[in-house]
């Protein structure tokens, strides 16, 4: 099936869902109105038709933007279990990326928000709202800032994704922020070595819209994986650290001691 019928199959189909049409909602069949509609999709199941439909739409847009692999990425100077990698995300084939998260865990609802949550969520797969909420559901609260969940990672070249939440900034830095940030990493680092994961990938947690300063920010994820890695005999061999912006990327690569990176 070509990519112009994929996608009018699929939006075809979640119009349906909600008993309107192309027209009602104002959209086309663009790859923009797909993405719109599976972002502000409840959290169920979908049938298999569905599901086979938009997973090869995923996989080969995927392919397209590129896969880059987590064991081609040159090591840090001062810790060769430690790297930085500027670039998409969803195209990472490692073990677990780390998705930042909000406290109901279910994804960005925003039609094609551009924050690092909306991206995964819709690149993985309506599979993932679904498998979100059902660990809320079991929980049966919000998901405390500092803590983490693993689920599959399903269309991304990431087997897992590891959900935390982090600190919201809103009137100054405090010890408490940082103090959270920090717990944001060995949690998920505790949650990938129970389930004996090799390679994991950080995003910049907290410092977008949750206003966490960068340079702050960057320095604690260095220090914490690294007393982490430093204190804990586990299967964890690598650990990226991902980023989108050059600011960020500057501030790691000074951290890491870095002058041959990818990007």
């Amino acid at each position: 099936m070509k990519r112009t019928e994929m996608l009018t199959y699929l939006i075809d189909a979640l119009c349906k869902e909600r008993n309107t049409t192309v027209d009602d909602e104002r959209l086309d069949y663009s790859w923009e109105s797909f993405r719109a509609l599976v972002n502000t999709r409840p959290p169920k199941w979908p049938d298999d038709e569905f599901l086979s439909i938009q997973d090869q739409l995923l996989q080969e847009e995927i392919a397209h933007k590129g896969i880059t692999h987590a064991c081609d990425l040159p090591a840090s100077r001062c810790d060769k279990r430690l790297s930085l990698w500027q670039g998409d995300i969803t195209t990472l084939e490692i073990d677990a990326i780390v998705n930042a998260a909000n406290a109901k865990l279910l994804g960005c609802w925003i039609p094609g928000h551009h924050c690092i949550d909306n991206a995964i969520h819709t690149y993985a797969g309506v599979q993932l709202r679904y498998a979100c909420n059902e660990i809320m559901q079991k929980q049966g609260h919000d998901e405390p800032a500092g803590q983490a969940k693993i689920t599959p990672g399903f269309n991304l070249p990431a087997r897992y994704v590891l959900h935390t939440i982090g600190p919201i900034v809103m009137e100054g830095l405090t010890r408490k922020d940082c103090t959270t940030l920090a717990q944001c990493y060995r949690s998920c680092l505790d949650l990938a070595a129970q389930n004996q994961l090799a390679r994991v990938a950080f995003c910049c947690i907290s410092t977008g819209v949750f206003g966490f300063p960068q340079q702050e920010a960057a320095a604690i994820a260095v220090d914490t994986v690294i007393e982490w890695l430093d204190t804990h005999d586990s299967t964890i061999e690598q650990v990226v650290f991902n980023v989108f912006l050059d600011k960020d990327f500057e501030l790691y690569q000074e951290l890491l001691d870095l002058d041959d990176v990818w990007s």
